[in-house]
């Protein structure tokens, strides 16, 4: 079962999924209201955004191009670290994924 933290200033929390979950899926069921999740993972409204920490950006890979084009309407900055994580599918190596939230978000 994979754990992820999720970085939201001041606080951090650990989160529990079950392999082939959504980050955005596992942060909803845990109850992190700053991931608002308002499309359901249909990757039309970019209200998942989340910063992958930097040791784990190879391993999650960059956005798709359709993933890409969503991320130019974030409402807070975009990085390169950007993505959506209704399109990050959690598996066992990614056991341990820590990923940060944008301002704006919390």
């Amino acid at each position: 079962m994979p754990k992820v933290r999720v970085y939201f200033h001041p606080d951090s929390r650990a989160v529990d999924a079950g392999s082939g979950q959504t980050l955005m899926q596992a942060a909803v069921d845990a109850g992190i209201p700053e991931i608002a999740a308002d499309c359901g993972g249909l990757m039309s409204c970019a209200t998942c955004h989340v910063y992958i920490a930097p040791a784990w950006q190879a391993r999650v890979g960059e956005a798709p191009s359709e993933e890409a084009n969503m991320l130019d309407f974030v409402a807070a900055e975009r990085r390169p670290e950007s993505r959506l994580s209704c399109q990050i599918v959690l598996t066992p190596t990614l056991d341990g994924l820590e990923v940060s939230l944008p301002a704006s978000q919390y």
